[in-house]
């Protein structure tokens, strides 16, 4: 047996606006065909679904039973099409992103929630990373788009944007670590105790001979291990205040904080899907004009 969603819309909006006629007039077709579309899908269900010994057709048990379901399959082939029409104009699936703990950006926020208005169908997926380990991903194609602390150098594979919202970024340590109780910290003080630092998974430098370190792929890793004590770290100064629980101090350090600018990185030679596209522009259009450099030279913000 094989139900019709064009049976399944007649029964459905037939029932909404209670008469044939009045589901006629809004699906643009003939009363006759809306009669003749219900009548073959209650012999497909074997139930009456409208009692039509009244003026107007009313639903039986077995109607008001099957109506939800019926409006779910039409929600369902409705969401079907939409899926199907935005892939064939270049709307991918899927978009990941690539955040990363030294950006807290409100103009990203305010775009997130308007790529949901306009892409309501999309998969967005977020991944966190920090800098080589972000290149790799947009590099392999695990990814579209990436946030990285701005680095001097990219592959020249990769096209880059710089951000208007920096970062701040300061060494803290636990309020009972000895740091922490000193007015000012030079850079002998911190030489002393152990550094708490950041290690991407592509970062193949071997660690310094003689340094004491622990090491994290990410900030928030570093933050955790600073709250037991384990030593100091440079953190951003937004993630210690969101997520530090009042246990960190910002230690007094000459010429800290730093100002860490924050760059979006795509790659170069692959197409992007109309969704990543369109966030691109959005963020490009905040972007100050200095900061539009791209690694090739050319902007492809997708079809």
């Amino acid at each position: 047996m094989t139900i019709s969603i064009e049976a399944l819309s007649a029964f459905v909006f037939a029932a909404e606006l209670g008469s044939f006629s009045a589901a006629a007039r809004r699906l643009g077709k003939s009363q006759s065909t809306i009669s003749e579309a219900i009548a073959n899908l209650e012999i497909d269900l074997a139930s009456s679904l409208f009692d039509r010994s009244h003026r107007q057709p009313q639903l039986t048990a077995a109607g008001r039973l099957l109506l939800p379901q019926a409006r779910q399959i039409m929600a369902a082939s409705q969401t079907l099409l939409l899926q199907a029409n935005q892939l064939s104009a270049g709307v991918e699936a899927r978009l990941t992103l690539v955040l990363s703990d030294t950006f807290q950006s409100q103009t990203l926020k305010t775009v997130a929630r308007q790529l949901e208005q306009r892409f309501p169908l999309l998969e967005l997926e977020c991944l966190v990373g920090e800098q080589e380990d972000v290149v790799e991903l947009i590099l392999s194609g695990r990814a579209q788009l990436g946030f990285v602390s701005a680095m001097a150098h990219y592959p020249p594979d990769i096209s880059h944007q710089r951000q208007p919202e920096a970062s701040q970024l300061a060494p803290y340590a636990a309020h009972g670590h000895p740091l922490a109780r000193q007015d000012s910290v030079g850079e002998l003080d911190l030489a002393q105790h152990r550094q708490l630092r950041l290690n991407t998974y592509s970062d193949k430098a071997p660690p310094s001979p003689g340094q004491r370190h622990w090491y994290a792929p990410s900030y928030l890793m570093l933050l955790d291990m600073a709250r037991i004590g384990a030593g100091w770290a440079e953190l951003p100064c937004w993630l210690v205040n969101n997520y530090g629980g009042g246990e960190l101090k910002q230690l007094e350090v000459v010429d800290w904080p730093k100002r860490i600018p924050v760059d979006l990185v795509w790659a170069a030679r692959r197409p992007l899907g109309q969704a990543a596209g369109w966030l691109l522009n959005q963020l490009a259009q905040s972007a100050p004009p200095e900061g539009g450099r791209q690694a090739n030279g050319q902007h492809n913000p997708g079809r």
